[in-house]
């Protein structure tokens, strides 16, 4: 394949979903494609793999790794809620199912895109180039309690408020069109202290503008039981996140669905006859370990967590 992608948590992946020969496995996210051939590898001839995402450079990385792997394939080219509904449609199972959340490389490195703080380029951060929201309409357009709410709730910024009225009054005068005249309205809006120590000042603020633009938290609380419909008895669910949003949300809906008899505790018997549907494959989330870090520092904020589907039986 063309490229070099380094998959973040690539064996504790492939040791929590453990795939075997003949699996089908549905890799949401497919991205660079790194764990997706790791995954072929051991699925083999006997097994399917099928690949959603909505970005069409991922499209092109998933037909180049299509044609060096043995087992069968298939890509779709959605949202990997609406991939996943549309495999729910055809009442497919799958033994494994997985989800790299976020950006991926691949879009942070195709700098003209605009993912990224560190390039000067056009503002756009849409995973779909044919949707019609970018970051140049969010950031140009929307009004100023809008952005401070944004960026408190999906930035998790503490000075939103004052970043988003710099904003507005910096696009006053003329758009704010590229990367880098974003990032100068965001350091002149916060204290010269915040601008240094804790990553870069801008981080926050363009993480909250890529997840609204791409609808990241909204779609990741739909395919989640999406997901586990798709899923057959036996089969693991996993994910991958690199924010506390993404992470909270994947750990409450699989603690959910772990979670066994939710009468009240001085009931002496049990009178909702509830039963796990779940079994956690980790008792907490997993983490990168420091060698990783240093060989790829965007896995250091990686959290990995993943279930097993149980039967009725159970």
């Amino acid at each position: 394949m063309s490229g070099i992608h380094i998959p973040v948590l690539a064996g504790e992946l492939i040791e929590l979903l453990d795939p075997q020969p003949g699996d089908v496995a549905v890799d949401c996210t497919i991205g660079g494609g790194g764990h997706a051939r790791l995954v072929a590898d051991r699925i083999g001839s006997t097994g399917t793999l099928i690949g959603i995402d909505r970005d069409p450079l991922a499209e092109e990385r998933f037909a180049e790794l299509a044609a060096e792997v043995s087992c069968a394939t298939r890509f779709i080219r959605a949202d990997f809620a609406q991939g996943l509904a549309q495999l729910r449609d055809e009442r497919l199972l799958a033994d494994m199912i997985y989800m790299d959340l976020g950006m991926s490389s691949m879009q942070v490195d195709t700098w003209e895109r605009g993912f990224s703080y560190a390039y000067d380029a056009p503002l756009d951060m849409r995973m779909d180039p044919d949707q019609p929201l970018s970051a140049y309409e969010l950031v140009n357009e929307w009004d100023e309690r809008q952005l401070a709410r944004l960026l408190r709730e999906y930035g998790e910024e503490r000075y939103a408020s004052k970043i988003a009225h710099g904003i507005v009054r910096s696009r006053a005068q003329a758009p704010i069109g590229t990367t880098h005249e974003l990032v100068e309205v965001i350091k002149s809006a916060i204290p010269i202290p915040a601008q240094f120590g804790g990553g870069h000042p801008a981080k926050r603020t363009f993480q909250a503008i890529r997840i609204a633009v791409n609808e990241e938290l909204d779609q990741l609380d739909e395919a989640l039981p999406i997901a586990w419909d798709v899923l057959a008895v036996g089969g693991r669910l996993a994910a991958i996140s690199f924010h506390s949003l993404e992470d909270r949300r994947v750990k409450r809906y699989l603690a959910d669905r772990a979670r066994g008899c939710v009468c009240p505790p001085d009931l002496p018997i049990c009178a909702c006859g509830r039963t796990p549907e779940a079994e956690l494959l980790s008792r907490r989330a997993v983490a990168p370990t420091a060698g990783e870090i240093a060989h790829n520092p965007r896995a250091r904020s990686a959290h990995l967590r993943g279930a097993r589907k149980l039967g009725d039986a159970q």
